[in-house]
């Protein structure tokens, strides 16, 4: 008695639900346009790779003075990319490390349209007032999220 009490409870359930389960999940394959991909999540941290330049840093030049704005504009030049957030990063280059002096984000920056310059209705400007050697990242990320690429450029503070 007891192991029909232990079947019913435990083993019965288990079987019905991974039929049924399995019973959805053939009939949602069934439609068009769907696969079962399990391993999504790996495409949207791999960055896109290209052969050539995607973005292009513009207006940024080698050496600044201290107290000095330093501006630039991002050129881009995939068709992938008409919409997406813009992020811009300023690192200070050390011995043997990168400190972020500033980062700048610029959302929903949709320009495929008419070949806009990045940032739109917007500018990125920064001061810098010690000397030293900086790199500048500019990552643009698609509008779903799941395409990125960047560039980036050294420039000298004296």
């Amino acid at each position: 008695m007891a192991n029909g009490i232990a079947y019913t409870v435990f083993v019965l359930p288990l079987i019905i639900s991974i039929a049924f389960g399995s019973f959805v999940m053939y009939g949602i394959l069934q439609e068009p346009e769907r696969d079962l991909n399990m391993w999504q999540f790996e495409s949207i941290s791999k960055p896109i790779a290209s052969s050539e330049a995607i973005i292009e840093i513009l207006g940024l030049e080698k050496e600044y003075d201290t107290n000095s704005p330093i501006s630039l504009q991002v050129d881009v030049k995939d068709l992938a990319f008409d919409c997406g957030d813009l992020y811009i990063t300023l690192y200070e280059i050390k011995e043997n490390s990168k400190n972020v002096v500033t980062q700048s984000g610029y959302f929903d920056q949709c320009f495929s349209n008419d070949d806009a310059l990045l940032p739109i209705d917007d500018e990125f400007s920064e001061t810098i007032d010690s000397p030293g050697k900086y790199e500048v990242v500019v990552e643009l990320n698609d509008e779903a999220q799941q395409k990125q690429t960047s560039s980036k450029a050294s420039i000298i503070v004296n």
